[in-house]
């Protein structure tokens, strides 16, 4: 970030409006969405600071702003707070304008309408001589905002404006009925007004990140979101798109075009997820590129107003597969299907998405299938197993991706000659899986080792459990909080021994209940009475639990798993 173009400092309220400073929200920014719950939150916080002994100030999060010349400022992340607080003022100022009205104490009221107004809400313009507002709100919030609000109007209309503007209106509204319960008994209510206005003025602060372009406005969001602060990279981009399109002849009808079909794509994937499936997406078509410089990219490729519709028509034929993955309960594919995207998303193995977004575009179902099933033997062996860095397995399924999307490879094996990279060995798997370790005090462990078990059971048993089936729990041989009777176990390993997958087997819920930290001696009648093949083997193999024997089953799941999760056209 040192070389990036960008300025951080703390200002007050005050000090970002109570200049000669203008504001703007881009005008596809997204528009004002906080209610009651953001608005009690922030009133409490304001009320903390008023009292004499009260806090001192409060801390209103990051503003981020773009802006050319230092004078005309983009708002790219703080709009919902800049408008709220907007809005305060705003409803001090129409109820201060009533006594200056009414004549009770008419001249002072209205010298400090006038003051707050220059200050904090607009100025007189030298050149033209008109009124200019600091703040400008996006293309459907600014016409309201301007006309109604800022005029102080004494009818504030209800219909024919969108749910956002209502939003606004009953906040204005909202803040100045807190107001005015705030004053009451006050001996002069304009004093009392202003000086509340000068006070929040005062002691609400930012720390406003001022960067130059849209570029390095995407690295500060990449870097905050890094560090815990969510801001939205995706507005950020669509922006971008619009200033794209804003130098056609075509531009407001493109523009709205361009809206229309954002809105959908967001509105299905939610702006969180959205920076993600266009990593996905764009690394299933084009040369890899980290979430770091995404932006970059896209950026230097986007730019013609074709380029943009073609981005949009190529997103909306990757959301349903992307949206499939990661949300397989929701989608229309077949159960199989279905099954082996949970047990990816399962495994929190996301590497081979943009590979699978490339065969649903271009594979038979058939082919697209056994490489989907392909995909999750491998995620198990490779991550779930072998815990293998994730660094080569992205290159191998990136290359793979482009054989797809640009016609080297149309088939299933053709694809697989390239996995087989990322295809650990027979050997290599039996190794992992003996000594694996996996802590079901995580409950995402938990899930897998019930996973796991189920399917040995499976192709060792015959029998077919649903893994997630409360009438089974996972039983510890070697309890977790052992007490007497487990003195084979060294204190020091304990811990290690407990969670290996040897030492793990499914059982019914209430016979699990009767065997709690008891001894082996004890727990083996009743694993003799499992009718789970693999639960009742381990008692009938083992007349006591020691760590050789623990390490002798293991060996032998190992080999089971390798049969269970195994690709027949590698192996």
């Amino acid at each position: 970030m040192a070389s990036t173009n960008f300025n951080t400092e703390n200002r007050t309220y005050r000090q970002l409006l109570g200049n000669g400073l203008t504001y703007c929200i881009p005008r596809f920014q997204r528009d004002y969405s906080w209610a009651e719950e953001e608005w009690e939150d922030l009133w409490a916080d304001i009320q903390s600071t008023l009292p004499a002994d009260g806090e001192p100030a409060h801390y209103m999060g990051y503003l981020v702003l773009q802006t050319a010349d230092n004078r005309v400022y983009e708002v790219i992340d703080g709009q919902q707070r800049l408008t709220t607080i907007s809005l305060i003022v705003l409803a001090a100022m129409r109820l201060l304008s009533k006594p200056a009205a009414e004549g009770r104490v008419a001249e002072e009221n209205r010298r400090r309408l006038d003051q707050l107004r220059a200050t904090y809400i607009g100025y007189l313009d030298p050149v033209t001589l008109t009124t200019r507002n600091k703040l400008s709100l996006n293309r459907n919030n600014d016409s309201y905002y301007r006309d109604y609000l800022v005029a102080l109007a004494d009818h504030l209309p209800q219909r024919g404006f969108p749910a956002s503007t209502h939003a606004m209106r009953k906040g204005f509204e909202w803040f100045e009925r807190r107001l005015r319960e705030q004053i009451k008994g006050a001996s002069d209510p304009g004093m009392a007004l202003a000086q509340f206005v000068e006070t929040i003025s005062d002691k609400l602060f930012f720390t406003v990140i001022t960067v130059a372009d849209q570029l390095n406005a995407y690295k500060v969001f990449e870097t905050l979101n890094a560090r815990g602060v969510r801001l939205s990279a995706t507005d950020l981009l669509k922006n971008y798109l619009f200033s794209v399109l804003a130098r056609g002849q075509e531009a407001l009808r493109e523009m709205d075009e361009l809206e229309r079909r954002w809105e959908v794509i967001v509105d299905r994937l939610g702006s969180e997820s959205f920076p993600d499936f266009l990593r996905m997406h764009w690394n299933s078509r084009h040369n890899f590129a980290r979430q770091t410089e995404l932006f970059k990219v896209v950026r230097n490729r986007i730019q013609a107003r074709e380029a943009v519709f073609a981005l949009l028509r190529e997103m909306d034929e990757d959301i349903d597969t992307y949206l499939a993955l990661t949300q397989p309960e929701g989608a229309q594919w077949p159960p199989a299907w279905k099954q082996s995207a949970q047990e990816l998303r399962m495994f929190s193995v996301r590497q081979p998405y943009p590979m699978l977004m490339a065969a649903k575009r271009s594979l038979a179902d058939a082919d697209f299938v056994s490489l989907l099933r392909a995909t999750v033997i491998i995620a198990f062996r490779y991550n779930v197993i072998g815990a293998q860095h994730t660094g080569e397995q992205e290159r191998v399924y990136h290359t793979a991706a482009m054989q797809l999307y640009s016609g080297q490879a149309y088939n299933f094996a053709q694809v697989l000659t390239t996995l087989r990279q990322v295809y650990p060995s027979d050997e290599a798997f039996k190794a992992d899986f003996a000594e694996k370790v996996i802590k079901t005090t995580q409950s995402r462990n938990a899930k897998i080792v019930r996973y796991i078990l189920c399917k040995l059971e499976k192709q060792a048993g015959g029998i077919d459990f649903d893994a997630d089936s409360s009438s089974y729990t996972i039983e510890h041989v070697l309890p977790q909080s052992p007490q007497a009777g487990w003195d084979a176990f060294n204190d020091r390993d304990l811990e290690t021994f407990v969670y290996r997958l040897a030492n793990m087997a499914m059982l019914e819920s209430g016979k699990n209940k009767e065997l709690s930290n008891k001894p082996y001696a004890e727990k083996r009648p009743v694993l003799q009475q499992s009718s789970l093949y693999l639960t009742k083997k381990l008692a009938e193999e083992n007349a006591d639990w020691q760590p050789e024997r623990l390490a002798a089953r293991q060996k032998q799941l190992a080999h089971l798993a390798s049969t269970v999760w195994r690709i027949a056209q590698i192996a």
